[in-house]
């Protein structure tokens, strides 16, 4: 290599000389040091070198997913609760899987499946959205209603009928999602747009196969010891207003009454993080 070659070689990285000088010194110029960086190593990598290395076989280790844990208020119940969701697992998944432990205050037994599904290691093949308790008022008072005396699994839009008499065990509201959980749900579940959606219920000990998604319905049954049956749709079901949006994606677990043993949440937490598995 003659001089005058040599000089033209060291002359294009005088730049990154300059640019690690004026880090090290705090220089506020870095920025255009930087542009003229990027532009040496445009310039350096049109050298026989440089094009012999862009011709190498890219690696083959895969990276790994990316996974979270994390737990995010989405809205307030009406009388001021938070409404909280934890999404765990892979966002790049294309499975979003959406999980409502509790809608009916008097029908708490889900929310032991959620809060063990945020416990459990993240999935790299699923993005898990985990929502314990859709009504808490209604846990705290033991009733199926919110604070309003509002069924909320009657008060999204599609099939919403009039309401009656206020203060009725199923009461629909005065207008479809008149009420804040049932407003934060939808809203939700719009963002998120499940892939499937399992609202779970009591006492019936039955999945609900009267819609959704047909396969997963009956591999779920069968993991979780549950008979198959096709439940009344009713009005302003929030299953209803899902499948309805979004396709057959929904379905409801009615789980039995009373409270759920450890085999058995271990039962339905392994059946939903089966769900994403061909």
């Amino acid at each position: 290599m003659d001089a005058e070659t040599g000089r033209r070689r060291s002359m294009r990285w005088l730049p990154v000389v300059a640019l690690v000088a004026a880090v090290a010194s705090g220089s506020p110029d870095t920025d255009d040091l930087a542009t003229a960086v990027r532009g040496a190593i445009s310039h350096a990598s049109s050298s026989p070198a440089a094009a012999a290395s862009a011709q190498l076989p890219p690696s083959s280790v895969t990276p790994a997913p990316t996974t979270v844990n994390r737990t995010t208020t989405f809205g307030t119940s009406a009388s001021g609760r938070p409404l909280t969701v934890t999404e765990i697992g892979n966002p790049a998944s294309p499975n979003r899987i959406l999980i409502v432990g509790c809608v009916h205050g008097n029908e708490p037994a889900g929310i032991a499946v959620a809060d063990a599904l945020a416990k459990a290691p993240p999935l790299s093949n699923a993005d898990l959205w985990l929502v314990p308790v859709l009504n808490p008022d209604g846990v705290s008072a033991d009733t199926r209603q919110n604070a309003d005396g509002v069924d909320l699994n009657r008060n999204f839009p599609f099939g919403w009928q009039s309401p009656g008499q206020r203060g009725a065990v199923d009461y629909a509201g005065p207008s479809a999602l008149s009420e804040p959980e049932s407003r934060a749900a939808a809203a939700l579940i719009k963002s998120i747009r499940p892939t499937t959606a399992i609202w779970f219920h009591q006492h019936l000990a039955v999945v609900d196969n009267s819609q959704g998604p047909a396969a997963v319905e009956t591999r779920f049954a069968a993991m979780v010891g549950l008979p198959l049956a096709a439940l009344t749709d009713y009005p302003g079901s929030a299953v209803g207003w899902e499948d309805a949006t979004f396709g057959p994606t929904a379905f409801v677990v009615e789980l039995p009454a009373g409270v759920l043993d450890s085999p058995a949440v271990s039962r339905y937490v392994s059946a939903i993080r089966a769900i994403p598995q061909p």
